[in-house]
């Protein structure tokens, strides 16, 4: 999952005060008496001064200033407008503007005390209107407008590609249209911050008596011990709630923690999403588009709602029929065990499809989890890359970071620093409770290296604890960097707007979802995946099990993210002022799941990419057909060696922003992408049944 900061474009961040005194006028922004005089030093990172709330609003203003700095510079000129005298500037103010964004919106979401976290929400709203406002300033645009065409290709994109972001956020509107535009935007930032921050702060917690951990496995029971009444208390954290919901043989129990994480974020966000909304669809229409959706999808990939839906139907057209089948077999099975059963309860739909997988395929899941202890994952995940992008990615010691958990590597291609990675990797207090990628610096080359962190909340990080990971958790980790990866490698381009998180938003997840299908070559896994106790490496016939097991409810999955898709869309499409929440909720989980709806069941409240995707998370329905297409590129006997990771990571990642999206697909393919790589993937368990059948036969 990319960040809310990461996903801003210049028609969706919001703004600062300094540089508003030109939309009331259309004029230039003040200049400073002395333009041959730099702006002031400000150090790199937010926290190298302090981790206090003063010492970060000081580091935030003093780039804000900055950028103003810059933005001045832009507008001074007299005479002929360069690349290196108008869009060089303009580039400074962006970088200047995104490293006060990326750092206070990651403090926002990680930071140590509930004062820090309080004093980075109001800084990254304030570093957000500072890009609304430069999005809305007039003078620039007609500075940038002037420009020459340059003869450069990339550099030509960039400038087309910052006009175009312009026109959509309302520059050419008149002074009265902009201010309006201005104060949704600082609405909608605010909604949004408050909708995330009411999710990070909402943890609940399940009181469990000891006969209801039947089925739970050893590590996590000594991890939580039970009190002198008995009672074990769970909370919705994921390393709690997750394991409980699949593994737990306590009906009871299993559909507790369901409401409860179905509940993080109620009542709360209700208010606050139907005012998020109604904010993104005045806007929209201000603009002159019939919804959000429309606006959002202007300059995206899929262009708008219309093409969304066509191509959301041949996905449906392809898996609906064999999730159906999936449903059906999970059903008759279930029913084998408990006769009155009638249809899965979405609370029951993980621990169901757990003990079918032991039964088809003689596989538990908790029996690979002594193979993937935390540290040892860090370190194959990051070997992985390593080997398939021909890095060296080496870790430091003694940086000074926003928590001691955190752990930093540089990036090197031979003696070749190319960025700086940071890992924040287990829950506490207050922290954001998803898993996500956030970058921190954009990478400028020969002045600014990329820098960027993980966000995420896996099993360990106490003394004594393991970190015992489910096989799904160390996906997860493929995918996050992934996304890290796109960014350093991506990010050693001329300006920091053509790092690669500039690129076409519903882009994004595809090199983090094709890092994804890594986990499933037993020769990766082989190479970390050792017995927390003995050192045994991941046995074949185990993996071998394991894989054909995964195969199983892919369909299913993909119906689930189109209802997710679905969700998104429908919020940001049907009038605001009427929308029942949780109806349209549950007639979209109706549509696409054959689980039974669970009443009480408000996931919406929690559901965080419709702050940063907002109507967009198709995205990650377009991009697993995009990532699955690139990875059967790869020689499946020699997946790490081979030439196509080289040519990946030169065709895909390393141009970052500087070509459309689809250039980048058919430079990698040779041809427009197709579903055929994604029928294999998603029909490989009916396939393997198959022929299992046929031998037998």
């Amino acid at each position: 999952m990319m960040s809310r900061a990461a996903l801003a474009t210049p028609r969706n961040r919001a703004g600062l005060c300094s540089i508003l005194a030109c939309l009331a006028t259309g004029g230039a922004a003040p200049v400073p008496a002395a333009l041959a005089e730099p702006a002031e030093a400000a150090a790199l990172h937010a926290w190298d001064g302090g981790d206090d709330p003063p010492s970060l609003e000081r580091w935030v203003h003093a780039h804000l200033r900055r950028a103003d700095a810059d933005i001045a510079h832009v507008v001074a000129v007299r005479g002929t407008r360069t690349v290196a005298n108008t869009l060089r500037p303009y580039d400074d103010a962006v970088n200047e503007l995104s490293l006060a964004t990326n750092q206070a919106s990651v403090l926002y979401g990680v930071g140590a005390t509930k004062e820090l976290r309080d004093k980075a929400q109001a800084l990254t709203q304030e570093a957000n209107t500072a890009s609304t406002a430069l999005s809305l300033n007039q003078p620039v645009y007609r500075a940038l407008a002037a420009l020459p065409t340059p003869a450069d290709a990339a550099t030509r994109h960039y400038l087309e590609r910052t006009l175009l972001e312009y026109r959509l956020a309302g520059v050419d509107r008149d002074d009265a249209t902009r201010a309006k535009v201005k104060a949704l935007q600082e609405k909608i930032t605010e909604l949004g911050l408050a909708f995330e921050r009411a999710v990070h702060d909402d943890v609940r917690t399940v009181v469990a008596e000891k006969r209801q951990l039947d089925g739970l496995p050893a590590d996590y029971l000594a991890a939580h011990p039970a009190d002198a009444e008995g009672h074990v208390r769970i909370t919705t954290d994921p390393p709690d709630a997750w394991p409980a919901e699949k593994f737990a043989n306590s009906a009871e129990l299993r559909h507790d923690l369901f409401l409860a994480a179905g509940s993080v974020g109620y009542p709360a966000n209700a208010e606050t999403l139907r005012a998020l909304l109604s904010a993104r669809s005045e806007l929209a229409q201000l603009l002159g588009y019939p919804s959000w959706a429309d606006f959002a999808m202007a300059d995206q990939m899929i262009v708008s709602p219309a093409h969304l839906r066509a191509y959301l139907q041949k996905i449906d057209d392809a898996s609906r029929e064999p999730a159906a089948r999936e449903a059906a077999a999970l059903l008759a099975f279930a029913r084998e065990r408990e006769p009155s059963l009638t249809q899965v309860s979405n609370a029951d739909a993980r621990y169901w499809q757990e003990q079918y997988r032991r039964a088809k395929y003689s596989f538990d899941s908790q029996s690979v989890r002594p193979y993937f202890p935390y540290a040892a994952v860090e370190r194959g995940v990051i070997a992985t890359a390593s080997r398939l992008f021909h890095l060296d990615i080496r870790p430091l010691s003694g940086v000074r970071t926003w928590h001691p958990s955190v752990t930093t590597y540089d990036v090197y291609d031979g003696n070749t620093r190319l960025g700086r990675i940071y890992l924040d990797m287990h829950p506490r207090e207050g922290k954001d409770k998803w898993f996500s990628t956030q970058p921190l610096t954009p990478g400028v080359h020969g002045r600014q290296l990329p820098e960027g962190t993980l966000v995420c909340n896996f099993p360990g990080g106490t003394a004594g604890d393991p970190g015992l990971m489910q096989y799904g958790d160390v996906v997860i980790f493929l995918h996050e960097f992934g996304h890290l990866m796109h960014h350093v490698i991506g990010g050693q381009n001329p300006y920091a707007g053509e790092a690669a998180f500039n690129v076409e938003g519903d882009f994004v997840e595809a090199p983090s979802q094709m890092l994804e299908e890594f986990f499933h070559d037993y020769g990766v896994l082989a190479s970390f995946a050792h017995h927390y106790q003995s050192g045994a490496v991941l046995p074949r016939e185990l993996y071998e099990r394991m894989s054909r097991a995964d195969t199983y409810g892919r369909a299913n999955d993909e119906q689930r993210q189109l209802m997710y898709a679905a969700v998104s869309l429908d919020y940001h499409t049907l009038p605001p002022a009427t929308l029942d929440l949780d109806a349209v909720y549950r007639r979209d989980f109706e549509r696409f799941s054959t689980d039974a709806f669970v009443p009480g069941d408000h996931m919406w409240a929690s559901f965080t990419h419709l702050n940063g995707y907002s109507s967009n998370y198709y995205t990650y329905v377009l991009d697993k057909v995009i990532a699955l297409d690139f990875f059967a590129q790869f020689d499946p006997h020699d997946l790490l060696g081979g030439p196509a990771g080289v040519r990946y990571r030169q065709a895909v990642l390393a141009p970052g922003a500087t070509q459309p999206a689809a250039e980048l697909v058919r430079d990698f393919l040779g041809r427009e992408v197709n579903l055929d790589a994604y029928r294999r993937w998603m029909l490989a368990e009916f396939d393997a049944a198959s022929t299992i059948s046929s031998a037998a036969r």
